[in-house]
């Protein structure tokens, strides 16, 4: 779904434990660049391969990946597209986020439930044996690391926002030129109205809080998000009144 200029908010479905959902990555270009904000499940290469060319770009032309933060739904297929170009890609992320992209920290979420690995029921244990199989494949090198406020010479210019909570490294990318936050998983959309991400799949849920009041200090008129896709209705009141919210 074309956004802005050179700002396309692809829809690549997944099937979770035997649920189908979407997942809403973002395509950056202008003339010289073309960006992936987050890279999707394990084993989605084909469909993004499909999604870039239906907007009319070439798949060997995606020079870069943002990665918003390190989990596996947004690191999944790293490793595949990469492989897939014959020049690689440069791997963008935080610098928090970096020692678990690169494996050499375990997984927040992952590290959650291992906590708890005796309590578990035995088909949770099967999902921990399954997220912990999944992310040892997806590690991947972070070509660069990026910190708030910074703007990143692409598309018009890319701001960084730190915005942890959901996890610690966790980012949101704004767009001045087009007024669009890539907001990964800081905000999603359910059942049409724009929400906070849900507290028991968050790190720190006060820093979460935080985080969003950060959003207010933004003019931002289009919310893309990873989980529920698009939101424009009154954008910058209803994120003030999220970051009120009690934690």
């Amino acid at each position: 779904m074309k956004i802005a200029a050179g700002v396309e908010m692809l829809e690549i479905t997944a099937n979770i434990m035997g649920k189908q959902s979407i997942i809403s990555p973002t395509l950056l270009w202008d003339n010289d660049t073309v960006i992936l904000v987050d890279a999707g499940y394990p084993g989605q290469l084909q469909q993004f391969r499909e999604a870039i060319e239906q907007v009319g770009l070439p798949f060997d032309k995606l020079t870069m990946i943002i990665l918003t933060h390190h989990d596996i739904d947004h690191i999944g297929s790293l490793v595949s597209i990469n492989q897939a170009l014959p020049q690689g890609v440069r791997v963008l992320a935080h610098e928090e986020e970096k020692p678990y992209i690169q494996g050499e920290k375990c997984p927040v979420k992952l590290a959650q439930l291992g906590a708890k690995l005796d309590s578990l029921t035995p088909e949770m244990k099967v999902v921990y044996e399954n997220l912990k199989a999944g992310f040892e494949k997806c590690k991947a090198p972070v070509d660069q690391t990026v910190t708030d406020g910074e703007v990143l010479p692409y598309c018009g210019g890319i701001t960084v926002i730190d915005t942890p909570g959901h996890t610690p490294g966790h980012i949101c990318l704004y767009l001045k030129e087009s007024k669009v936050l890539l907001a990964g998983d800081a905000l999603g959309v359910e059942n049409g109205q724009l929400v906070a991400s849900p507290k028991f799949i968050n790190f720190d849920n006060a820093l979460s809080i935080k985080s969003l009041a950060k959003l207010t200090h933004y003019d931002i008129e289009t919310v893309i998000c990873y989980h529920g896709g698009l939101y424009t209705d009154k954008v910058g009141q209803r994120i003030k009144e999220l970051a009120k919210e009690p934690y």
